[in-house]
């Protein structure tokens, strides 16, 4: 009778996944859903509209979306005081930064129990004001005559005038341009951006980053990826700097935070913003990608990474300072690897080839599209043959060189030894350097160890001058193998002991009297300045040379595929702009003889648990009250604590921290990773095994209240449970009603 029952709940599973599996690729523009999206949507079940999401007209879902920075991660506001949400990895930086060996709130997690105790985090946020579509202005002013780099120089030409005029005089306000479709469309994104941000609360490592690097990337999962900050503006309500009289963010609107879970076949959303895919790339950047970029990233991340874990193992400062750059180049030294794998086994280059020869076939079948798109499949061969040529090259100079902090700060002095060059005369210019090399050194020290930098620059070096082509080396390589006999590590001991870029000593003795000799004579400054001119020089030009061919050969492939198809929905490549991407919450086969629930419970941490091994430390108070299975009102319907569950959304890095929502508009999750089956998506979406994975919002809510014994903040909160009431489901109700919980909330309030 069992495996009956198995069996039938697998054919259920099957028949689910059929049915869901093929609608839900596409990270939709929010000005298109109404015209694209929403009955599909709705037919998924979505009980709301496309207006609900983005009005011109009246506040929506749209505008309790936050973007983090230039939208290096996202969040979701969850109360009328400011409070949002994101992920822990999001706020990862900022924890480091307020860490002390005293206080470590990275290893024993953070709470403000009163509004005082809230910490600057040291970043902004911003909020999407409007959407203008741009196309037809700017193609008014292109014609076919151009050649590209007019095309280019008129475009930029046009993006400065229109942002200029969309950001107006309003406080806050910004306007960024944005190509779309390989620059067949145009648009113009409005901000506005508050930078007074402040910690409110974040998990301990051991839940926030449960599972570490081995579980990073995949399925099943965990971990309670999250942290808490809030927004604050000056007395007016408008953006203000940091300042103790700042008040709370009123937001035009803050998410229901909804304790009904999620069940197989649930209709789920995530907004936020993604910032880069490359799905139109064709079988020729596949090729590249799998033959020189991606191994030669993994390869010099993993060396970098076995430096900074020697390093930060034997000493505790230094693992708070390089805590958070060790996790930035880990996350993506295993997404190169899973991305190697799954263009290999999912056979995306056959993919895109048999696409781009059924494309130029329908192109050849009609003079008019030959005379308009002939040129398609050489323009990229010729762009991709010569871009093969620096490829290599680049990366290590990106990867390796560039890897080494000690170059990066001496970037930030290049301003400076400019100015000493062009007019060391010009007291008030010189200044003015000194005072950025100062600020940035500054920043520069805190998080910085000096033996660290000098093993990793050591490494890094010797890697590019054993892996490079001699010619395609920076300068500095002839210096090290003539004065220092081709011994890295003499030449990095010798730069490390007398440069002004690896002691604050030095340096600010320099800025306190500079001058042009004593900067061109320092060992890290030659050595920025040979990294910097070898890619300007070289790299850059050969690139860009190589990159006409290919941007015209893309706009063409896909201003073709459109006409081609269309019929077809069609979505443009994530850049860091506000999408939606709808699917549903399902389970899914990895391989043959697996099956992947759809959600992972609290069992599994203490499953997990290993006190010998820092990625699966469980705190004593978490396990004690798993052990305990003192869940509250956070289990679900079995008594059991739900930690994690997957979607078939479509998301990629940028997503991190993005509000995951049900039908309603009602928050249940927070997506903060992709799959390790599916790591080929970023370039080709596979939507048999394509999943994201999102913390529960019932185990955030759990880690506040229960764990951590800051109730309050989800007191804060429309916390709401129960069945939505037929009278209430109306599909206009979520932007209409006021910012009141009784009037917002349609369901039970539990707070």
């Amino acid at each position: 009778m069992k495996t009956m029952k198995r069996t039938l709940l697998l054919l259920s599973a099957a028949c689910l996944f059929l049915v869901s599996a093929n609608a839900h690729e596409g990270m939709w523009l929010l000005t298109k859903l109404k015209q694209v999206n929403e009955a599909e949507m709705q037919k998924l079940g979505f009980k709301l509209t496309a207006e609900d999401i983005y009005s011109i007209n009246k506040s929506g879902l749209k505008d309790a979306v936050v973007r983090l920075g230039g939208g290096f991660c996202s969040g979701e506001m969850v109360s009328s005081e400011g409070l949002f949400l994101t992920n822990h990895h999001c706020g990862y930086d900022a924890v480091q930064g307020l860490s002390t060996v005293e206080n470590d709130y990275l290893t024993d997690g953070f709470w403000a129990m009163t509004r005082k105790d809230e910490l600057p985090a040291g970043f902004g946020v911003s909020f999407l004001e409007r959407i203008d579509d741009v196309t037809d202005k700017v193609l008014a002013e292109l014609s076919d005559g151009m050649s590209e780099e007019e095309r280019e120089a008129k475009i930029q030409e046009l993006a400065q005038g229109l942002e200029q005029e969309a950001s107006g005089e309003g406080k806050g306000l910004s306007a960024s341009f944005k190509v779309m479709f390989e620059g067949n469309e145009f648009y113009i994104f409005v901000y506005k951006t508050y930078d007074d941000v402040r910690l409110v609360g974040t998990p301990p490592s051991a839940i926030g980053k449960f599972g570490g690097d081995t579980d990073n990337w995949m399925w099943p999962r965990h971990t309670g990826d999250f942290s808490m900050f809030r927004v604050y503006t000056g007395p007016d309500g408008e953006p203000a700097p940091y300042a103790e009289g700042n008040i709370p963010f009123k937001p035009k609107w803050h998410f229901p935070v909804s304790l009904n879970g999620v069940q197989e076949g649930d209709f789920a959303m995530v907004m936020g913003y993604p910032g880069s895919t490359d799905r139109f790339l064709s079988s020729h950047g596949v090729k590249l990608a799998l033959d020189v970029e991606q191994p030669s990233r993994v390869k010099i991340r993993r060396k970098k990474l076995d430096i900074y874990d020697s390093h930060m193992d034997a000493d505790n400062a230094v693992r708070l300072k390089y805590a958070s750059k060790h996790a930035s180049v880990s996350n993506y030294w295993k997404y190169f690897i899973g991305q190697q794998r799954g263009l290999k086994r999912l056979r995306v280059f056959d993919k895109k080839k048999k696409q781009e020869d059924e494309l130029m076939a329908w192109v050849k079948a009609d003079a008019t599209r030959t005379q308009k798109y002939g040129d398609i499949v050489s323009l990229l061969e010729q762009g991709y043959t010569e871009r093969s040529k620096f490829e290599k090259s680049a990366t290590y100079m990106q990867e390796a060189a560039f890897g080494s902090e000690m170059v990066v700060m001496g970037f930030r002095l290049f301003g400076l030894l400019n100015q000493l060059r062009t007019d060391a005369k010009d007291s008030e210019k010189i200044a003015a350097q000194v005072a950025r090399a100062q600020a940035a050194a500054d920043e520069f020290w805190k998080d910085y160890d000096p033996a660290t930098d000098q093993e990793v620059t050591a490494a890094m070096f010797r890697m590019m001058h054993e892996d490079v082509e001699r010619d395609l080396q920076p300068s500095v390589m002839n210096t090290i193998e003539k004065k220092f006999k081709g011994d890295f590590d003499a030449w990095a001991a010798k730069l490390f002991s007398t440069s002004m870029l690896t002691d604050r000593t030095r340096l600010e003795a320099f800025l306190a009297k500079p001058n042009l000799k004593t900067m061109e004579k320092d060992l890290g400054i030659q050595t920025m300045e040979s990294c910097l001119s070898h890619y300007r020089g070289i790299l850059g030009p050969a690139l860009d040379l190589a990159g006409k061919d290919i941007d015209k050969g893309y706009r063409l492939m896909v201003a073709a595929m459109r006409e081609k198809d269309p019929n077809k929905a069609w979505y443009p490549n994530a850049n860091s702009t506000m999408r939606l991407t709808y699917g549903v919450v399902g389970s899914y086969v990895p391989g043959d003889g697996m099956f992947y629930k759809h959600v992972t419970t609290a069992n599994g941490i203490l499953e997990k648990e290993d006190p010998t091994n820092d990625e699966f430390i469980v705190p004593e108070r978490q396990h004690e009250l798993l052990k305990k299975r003192d869940y509250g009102q956070y289990a679900d319907e079995n008594g059991e604590l739900i930690t994690c569950f997957i979607s078939n959304n479509d998301i990629t890095g940028g997503n991190s921290g993005s509000p995951v929502l049900n039908a309603y508009g009602e928050l249940i999750g927070i997506a903060f990773d992709g799959n390790w089956e599916a790591m080929s998506g970023d370039i080709a979406f596979e939507p048999e095994l394509q999943r994201t994975i999102s913390v529960d919002i019932r185990y955030v809510l759990w880690t506040i209240d229960k764990f951590a014994g800051a109730g309050h903040l989800v007191k804060e909160m429309t916390v709401v449970k129960g069945p939505k009431p037929v009278e209430e489901a109306s599909k206009t109700e979520a932007a209409t009603t006021s910012e009141t919980e009784k009037e917002v909330r349609p369901a039970t309030l539990v707070n």
